[in-house]
């Protein structure tokens, strides 16, 4: 009886966990979603494309579930966390440089694994990243991550239920525990 009281726990622990996860994620997707279209959006203006292309906004979709689960790998091997202990700026700052060098990471593998699906010599892979390309998109990136790892740190720092009083919800704020 106590094992099966126990295995309970355990599955409603994990169910918590996963729903946790599947929140945080769909919240790191619809915010990059966000940033990732408007430059699309910029791009496209400035190009002078005044049609709408569906594939543009998709590939910023994708782009937006990409990264958003690239950063949930990162925080789960615990990327940026020595960083936690200083003001919530420079852990900030900090995670959205390392957490940008990890995308940038991850977009040079996906090269290598272009040119391996396409049958071009894996060597060539770093030779036809343009380096103009490749930091202007890391600009973007950690542009666009100062904000979210700030709002992030804050989170951790007031705790889940005083976040969420603070920016979703009207009225008085809840005690917060000490």
């Amino acid at each position: 009886m106590a094992s099966m009281t126990k295995e309970h726990s355990r599955h409603a622990e994990l169910k918590q966990k996963a729903k946790h996860e599947l929140q945080d994620y769909v919240g790191i997707s619809l915010y990059l979603a966000f940033f990732f279209c408007a430059l699309a959006t910029y791009s496209m203006l400035l190009l002078g494309k005044f049609h709408i292309s569906y594939f543009t906004f998709g590939a910023a979709l994708i782009n937006a579930l990409v990264v958003a689960k690239i950063i949930m790998i990162g925080e789960y091997a615990r990327l940026g966390k020595r960083a936690e202990t200083r003001p919530l700026l420079i852990s900030a700052v900090y995670k959205a440089f390392m957490f940008t060098v990890l995308v940038l990471a991850f977009h040079f593998l996906e090269e290598k694994a272009r040119h391996l699906v396409h049958g071009a010599p894996v060597e060539a892979a770093p030779h036809d990243v343009r380096v103009n390309d490749f930091l202007g998109r890391g600009l973007v990136v950690f542009c666009t991550f100062v904000p979210l790892f700030a709002f992030r740190e804050l989170r951790r720092v007031l705790g889940e239920e005083t976040f969420r009083s603070l920016f979703f919800r009207s009225g008085a704020m809840p005690e917060r525990k000490r």
